[in-house]
């Protein structure tokens, strides 16, 4: 049985081939409706919908750069329906830091937040 950490790391590691292939569409069912994302820079995105064309914007971009997000810790809470991932993300010569909430929804994780802190600039 896949355990609920290996779960999400199989999911983000999902994400990242759909940010490479440019799939904004396919990304989806991976966040709740009312997901909110803070941005490298520090901008505040909320809601699914605008997180999807979020990404779309940045795959129309002349020289976009795929950036991939590698999970070092999956903790989930003591109730098993939410879990906290952080780690690094690196794109573009551009890197930093990154913590995702997922939240179980209808047998399925999603995120429900995400921060992500830019370290370092091309």
């Amino acid at each position: 049985m896949t355990t609920p950490e290996d779960a999400i790391r199989a999911r983000r590691r999902l994400t990242n081939k759909l940010i490479a292939a440019k799939e904004a569409s396919r990304l989806r069912p991976f966040f709740v409706a009312d997901a909110r994302l803070i941005t490298g820079d520090g901008g505040l995105i909320l809601g699914a919908d605008a997180i999807v064309e979020a990404f779309a914007a940045q795959f129309r971009e002349p020289g976009f750069v795929a950036y991939v997000r590698t999970p070092e810790t999956v903790e989930l809470d003591q109730d098993g329906g939410r879990a906290a991932e952080s780690g690094r993300w690196t794109g573009g010569g551009t890197s930093g830091a990154y913590m995702a909430a997922w939240r179980k929804v209808t047998g399925q994780w999603a995120i429900e937040s995400e921060l992500f802190v830019t370290l370092v600039h091309s």
